[in-house]
């Protein structure tokens, strides 16, 4: 294919997975980069641009990052969509770039020579160069450009090393002059080609496929022992097997993964608290200034009860949500969460899981949704299926919020031993039973899903590798991004209704109200201030919808406020301290929404927000599926209304005997 007149480039990355490939796309492209889906699946799409002048031609090089895979004749959902992007021609591609791991040439070769034999122009970017350089292996390079018949280039995607050189060897690609494995004479056709073949590829031809892979390993055999030269002894490979003695241990091993979580949670909780009451600070203020220079009425009571109440709800939470993110971009870099897996594969195996679960369930504690979007790794159909059901029960960065506002409600800001934070070994705690639990009913539905198969567990351990700051910084802002627009819109939009609803109310007695208000708001106490606008809010439409509800949730301990949270959260579990920011703010200004709710009191003047109604709740939230995105999310991936339905029914019921029973038992 040639380049058009305005130099424009559409290029592909495709390489095994831990070959550094999205490193490398985060190298040329940086934050210049959108996240969407490809056509008529839930799988990322990720897509960006850069712009690089050579030889005094400006070259706009658009790149699409596609998921990783080991070969073109693909085992799970994420791999056939790589496939199938390029051997289907649904979108026109005029350079493939294949990233392989220098220190790794044996198994990454075998998908490069099958991509130079689709006759694409085609560079080889022979990433982790430093890490060969630092074992001593040593490439003849020029021999294995002359091999592969393409531009072959060293890079160090980590150290963004040899991304110009990358850069410059797209603008000049071409496609390699002869076959590594000629389908044609298989076939006795002249015309037939790799790509048809693969389009046609099915079970029949499985002698093919076997022969067509044997070949190419000899040669790549051949390649190795002709280009390439290794050291005996490969240092950073022996670094990695002493520390796997440690993290892969079969008691050690589950030790180290609980004190990886219990320091992410003190983590979480220790540090997110200076910015947070700071952020929470900055609204208090703007709110306090709001109402002393603006006029009392409508715009002033919207803007400072509905508008900065719903946008403090979504900003506060910030640092503890970047702060998760950025864990579990470091577990994953580093290279430590192919070691959980790992450790966990017989654990999960008694449950009818295997340790490719793991990925997903780890990755739940930030969102649902694209971890079960992860289960497409899972090749056995039942696994992946299970993986699914239970993946909505892990705590997830939308109850993060939820259970930050409730446990500082009922335990107070010491620590345990003089350093551990009380608070954060409450929210592990949470985040156990929430793993518990996935495991107890991923048991119950080994039994009841009726498919006879047998899955094997084959990972490749990558060595240890000090996390890429940059890469993780994208992924971080990237995530912050996509809660605060995605979830912050409904956060927003959902205090403004509440605020109307909650200011406005039906009959005479609601204006009588406002009446009387607005005298004490210049004669009377803050007691009957308060007394007034608790009376308001009941009379309320909101108040109404609270009452309305109120009879099915009372056995939980929860009245008829806490009762409009669980309603309007049920879009995004994250939109109740906004809602409960919002219906309080119109009892009691100026105040921080934790100092709030422990001001609150009930007829007989206890409080309302005690240890078993803050626990009913715990559990409520920990358990309940209140989340539109992966209702839809698993409906899309099992192809079924049935199995989100399943979901729906039996998380509901799970928090909510849950909740009563707790709140019966504490009460």
């Amino acid at each position: 294919m040639s380049l058009n007149q305005n130099n424009n480039i559409k290029v592909a990355l495709i390489g095994n997975p831990n070959a550094g490939k999205s490193t490398l796309f985060n190298a040329l492209t940086g934050l210049n980069q959108k996240t969407g889906n490809y056509s008529g699946v839930t799988v990322d799409k990720h897509e960006g641009r850069t712009e690089f002048k050579f030889n005094d031609l400006v070259y706009d090089i658009s790149i699409v990052d596609l998921p990783g895979t080991y070969s073109f004749f693909p085992k799970t959902i994420d791999e056939k969509i790589a496939c199938d992007f390029l051997v289907q021609n649904k979108e026109n591609v005029d350079v493939l770039v294949v990233v392989v791991d220098a220190t790794n040439l044996k198994r990454n070769l075998l998908l490069a020579t099958q991509a130079i034999d689709l006759k694409y122009k085609t560079v080889v970017a022979l990433n982790m160069i430093d890490e060969a350089d630092q074992q001593f292996i040593k490439i003849d390079m020029e021999g294995l450009r002359n091999v592969l018949g393409v531009e072959v280039v060293p890079t160090d995607s980590r150290n963004q090393n040899g991304i110009n050189e990358l850069k410059q060897a797209i603008t000049r690609a071409k496609s390699s002059d002869s076959f590594f494995y000629d389908i044609s004479h298989k076939q006795k056709n002249e015309d037939f080609t790799y790509k048809e073949f693969l389009k046609t590829h099915s079970a029949e031809k499985s002698e093919i496929v076997k022969a067509d892979q044997l070949y190419r390993y000899n040669t790549i055999n051949y390649i190795l022992a002709k280009h390439i030269h290794t050291p005996e002894q490969l240092s950073k490979k022996e670094t990695t097997a002493r520390i796997d003695k440690l993290t892969t241990h079969p008691v050690f091993g589950y030790l180290f993964l609980l004190f990886v979580l219990f320091l992410v949670f003190q983590f979480i909780f220790f540090i997110a608290e200076y910015p947070m009451s700071w952020i929470e600070g900055g609204f208090l203020a703007l709110q306090e200034f709001i109402s002393s220079h603006l006029p009392h009425g409508q715009l002033s009571d919207l803007l400072s009860n509905g508008v900065l109440a719903g946008i403090s709800g979504v900003l506060m939470f910030i640092p503890q949500i970047a702060l998760l993110f950025l864990f579990i971009g470091i577990l994953e870099d580093s290279g430590y969460m192919a070691r959980a897996s790992f450790i966990m594969d017989k654990l999960m195996r008694k449950f009818g899981l295997n340790g490719k679960s793991v990925i997903p369930l780890i990755s739940g504690t930030a969102c649902a949704v694209p971890s079960i979007m992860g289960t497409r790794t899972i090749g056995s159909y039942k696994e992946r299926l299970i993986t699914v059901f239970i993946l909505p029960l892990i705590s997830c960065s939308a109850r993060l919020p939820v259970y930050t506002l409730i446990i500082a409600l009922i335990y107070p800001d010491n620590s345990f031993l003089g350093v551990f934070n009380v608070k954060g070994i409450v929210l592990m705690g949470m985040y156990l039973l929430g793993f518990f639990v996935t495991l107890v009913t991923a048991w119950f539905m080994k039994r009841l899903v009726k498919v006879k198969e047998t899955s094997f567990f084959v990972m490749e351990l990558p060595v240890y590798r000090w996390p890429q700051a940059k890469s993780i910084s994208i992924m971080v802002l990237n995530k912050v991004k996509v809660f605060v627009l995605d979830a912050g819109k409904i956060i927003l939009a959902i205090s403004i209704i509440l605020w109307f609803l909650s200011s406005h109310g039906p009959g005479k007695e609601f204006d009588e109200l406002s009446q009387k208000i607005e005298v004490a708001q210049t004669s009377g106490s803050e007691l009957q201030l308060r007394e007034l606008k608790t009376q308001q809010l009941e009379k309320s439409y909101v108040g109404k919808l609270g009452h309305f509800i109120e009879p099915a949730i009372r056995p939980l301990g929860f009245d008829w406020k806490i009762g409009i949270s669980l309603v309007t959260s049920f879009a995004a579990r994250e939109v109740f301290v906004g809602t409960m920011a919002t219906i309080y703010g119109a009892n009691e200004e100026n105040t921080s929404i934790k100092q709030k709710l422990q001001n609150e009191t009930n007829e007989a003047g206890k409080p309302v927000y005690n240890m078993a109604v803050c626990w009913s709740l715990l559990l409520f939230y920990a358990f309940a599926l209140q989340c539109m995105s992966t209702i839809a999310t698993v409906k899309r991936e099992t192809k079924s209304w049935k199995w989100p339905l399943l979901q729906l029914v039996f998380m509901t019921t799970l928090a909510y005997v849950s909740a009563f029973g707790v709140y019966q038992l504490l009460s």
